[in-house]
């Protein structure tokens, strides 16, 4: 039963790695004027991705200083799912099982 917690949190750690990515993909397409928000799905894909990470940015944004609009929110939040999917939640895990 705990394994099976530990799998579903590490999937649900790599689903939030790779929206954050995506965004961050997305934010530099728009940045750049590759794609717009005038296209219908582009608009509802941000939207989304906007709606699904604002919970974990914002209070992060609180914290960090500001740098322009360089946004480094994105890549501490990777660099906090990695530290906890391979330094803290194995640990536990091994603890747990045996």
């Amino acid at each position: 039963m705990v394994f099976a917690i530990f799998q579903i949190i590490g999937i649900l750690l790599n689903v939030a790695l790779t929206i954050i990515i995506v965004q961050a993909i997305m934010s530099w397409l728009l940045a750049f004027n590759v794609i717009n928000l005038q296209n219908d799905i582009a608009r509802a894909i941000w939207t989304t991705l906007d709606a699904l990470t604002a919970p974990i940015y914002n209070p992060i944004r609180k914290i960090m200083p500001d740098f322009g609009s360089i946004d480094l929110t994105p890549m501490v939040v990777i660099i906090g799912i990695i530290i906890l999917q391979d330094a803290i939640l194995p640990p536990i895990a091994m603890a747990l099982l045996t």
